[in-house]
């Protein structure tokens, strides 16, 4: 739903749009002025009484030249021949202008300044070159309330961006003017994720505002304390944290114990669990899968058909790609791992393939190795810790990495077609193997699970999401993770239940623990009154998770670093 604005100064225009707005009012007065001064020269002059409708037809018939010789024979002043030629002309002088400043930008792909669309900022977020999918990013900004303008050096990239609605310019990070145009000495942050180029955007900042918070992002953790020391205030490794997060799911669906939870405080865990083929719950409806009773582990939701379900309907049928999510205390977790597949622990093949050596390869294989797994990397360029060298999308390639008796498989492809080949072929090759992708483009999502893929996290999620808890501070619990959790203050159900709050209704996240001066609890009372001084936690998809702020406007809990 549209927020349409209470009163006319909440009303934001470009530079652009003020401009033709200013156009359009300064025309309309000139013609008032016209009108009234051609019908009194008539009436003082010529001694001709005209309405001021007619004399509002001639003028607009004379600025726009479509005529203007039906009051010739009324004419006998001097005056009045040279107030006719010159409306004349103001007219064709004002036509070039309408035709140059409207009509060719709104109708033609003529070039037009991007920094003319920008309405005012202040207390903004400038962003540089960032490459993971923008519109991700700029919408979750965009649902936070935070303002932002992006600087691209691509000007096709900033056109089409900025044709979208979005704030960009087109313009280098390393230049001072594109930070001076899209207004650093107003702006809160600056964001950069230029690659190679980082340092040299970090200085160009640091020369233009000292005390400027700097948030960088980087493929590259080895470039963390270079960062750091050229002036940036954090820098984030998206690829690290998605690679690490993989490499624990893939281990803990080998090894008995459980790696992968993430902790919400006290005894209680979540954990996202892959239903993979040769699982005792496939087929079982949800409703009689016996988990509560068996294990005393909660499912709170799943990924059905690629859809997240809070709760789930009880009704639904589990099957293999479906992805359950539990909560409880970790020995209730580990119970589930052994009640749904209780032969894990006399597995003979212990191997984990991982594809790709780059940032997400690298920060998997520690992950793996520290675990005391076997592992086979497989790269397309030769290296040190590359054990096959070739395409991974190639079945030549995988048959050499023992795909056909590996446990799982990492694809840390950056292209998200040769990753969804990759996918495909290695669940052709091994039914029975789990596969984690990661993809660069959050619509590949669907398309790597619907390709045989049991876990897919999006590289532009993850960013997003870390980007977020960076400028707003919210305690995002496990940025890398199918399903997004969110610590809040409890403060705008002070008075109400969550019953009474809607909070699932209205925004389709889910509830899933209490914090108050008791500790924390999984037992979730709708009935229960909140005083707003407790603190919940929600699950959901980012989607929710960002209508949930929007809806209920609460100040960020710090996160425990």
């Amino acid at each position: 739903m549209v927020d349409l604005p209470k009163r006319l100064s909440d009303i934001q225009l470009s530079r652009r749009d003020r401009l033709v707005l200013y156009y359009l009012t300064g025309l309309a007065a000139l013609v008032l002025v016209y009108t009234v001064t051609y019908n009194l020269a008539l009436a003082q002059l010529e001694g001709v009484n005209q309405s001021i409708f007619a004399s509002f037809e001639f003028i607009v018939q004379t600025m726009t030249t479509t005529g203007y010789g039906q009051d010739s024979d009324l004419w006998t002043h001097p005056a009045m021949f040279l107030f006719v030629a010159a409306t004349q002309i103001s007219g064709i002088a004002l036509g070039f202008f309408t035709l140059r400043l409207i009509i060719i930008p709104l109708f033609t792909g003529a070039e037009v300044n991007l920094d003319n669309r920008l309405t005012p900022k202040s207390d903004h977020v400038i962003i540089c070159e960032y490459r993971r999918d923008s519109a991700v990013l700029l919408d979750e900004l965009g649902e936070l309330g935070i303002e932002y303008v992006l600087i691209s050096s691509s000007e096709e990239n900033a056109k089409e961006l900025s044709d979208e609605g979005y704030s960009v310019i087109y313009g280098s990070p390393q230049d001072a003017t594109a930070f001076e145009r899209a207004r650093i000495e107003t702006a809160r942050a600056v964001i950069t994720d230029a690659g190679d180029a980082n340092v040299n955007t970090i200085l160009t900042v640091r020369s233009l505002d000292s005390d400027i918070d700097i948030i960088t992002l980087t493929d590259d953790s080895d470039m963390r304390d270079v960062l750091l020391e050229t002036g940036a205030d954090t820098v984030v490794s998206p690829h690290g944290v998605l690679g690490h997060r993989l490499a624990e799911k893939a281990v803990s669906s080998i090894k008995s114990d459980l790696t992968d939870t993430i902790e919400l405080g006290g005894e209680l865990e979540v954990t996202e669990v892959p239903i993979q083929q040769g699982n005792r719950l496939i087929g079982t409806r949800i409703r009689n899968s016996k988990i509560r009773e068996e294990t005393g582990a909660n499912i709170i939701g799943a990924w059905i058909d690629g859809e997240l379900q809070l709760p789930p309907d009880p009704d639904a049928i589990i099957r293999s790609n479906t992805v359950l999510l539990l909560t409880g205390a970790h020995d209730a977790l580990e119970a589930f791992s052994d009640f749904t597949q209780p032969s894990r622990t006399l597995r003979k093949h212990e191997r984990i393939i991982i594809a790709g050596q780059g940032e997400v390869g690298q920060a998997a294989r520690e992950v793996v190795s520290e675990e005391g797994l076997d592992v086979v990397t497989i790269d397309i360029e030769d290296g040190d810790r590359v054990d096959v060298v070739g395409d991974a999308g190639s079945e030549e390639i995988l048959e050499e990495a023992g795909i056909e008796t590996a446990g799982a498989i990492i694809i840390g492809l950056p292209d998200d077609s040769a990753s969804l080949l990759t996918t495909v072929l290695a669940r052709s090759l091994n039914p029975n193997i789990e596969i984690l992708t990661r993809v660069g483009d959050t619509d590949s999502t669907q398309k790597a699970l619907s390709a045989g893929a049991d876990y897919v996290l999006s590289v532009p999620r993850v960013s997003a999401r870390m980007v977020a808890r960076e400028l707003r501070g919210e305690d995002i619990l496990a940025p890398a993770s199918q399903i997004r959790l969110l610590r809040v203050p409890a403060t705008p159900l002070s008075g109400s239940t969550l019953a009474e709050s809607g909070i699932y209704e209205k925004t389709g996240c889910r509830v899933i623990a209490i914090e108050d001066e008791s500790g924390l609890t999984s037992v979730v009372d709708p009935q229960r009154k909140f005083t707003g001084t407790e603190h919940i936690i929600l699950v959901g998809s980012d989607e929710a998770v960002q209508q949930f702020r929007k809806r209920f406007d609460v100040s960020p809990i710090e996160p425990e670093h």
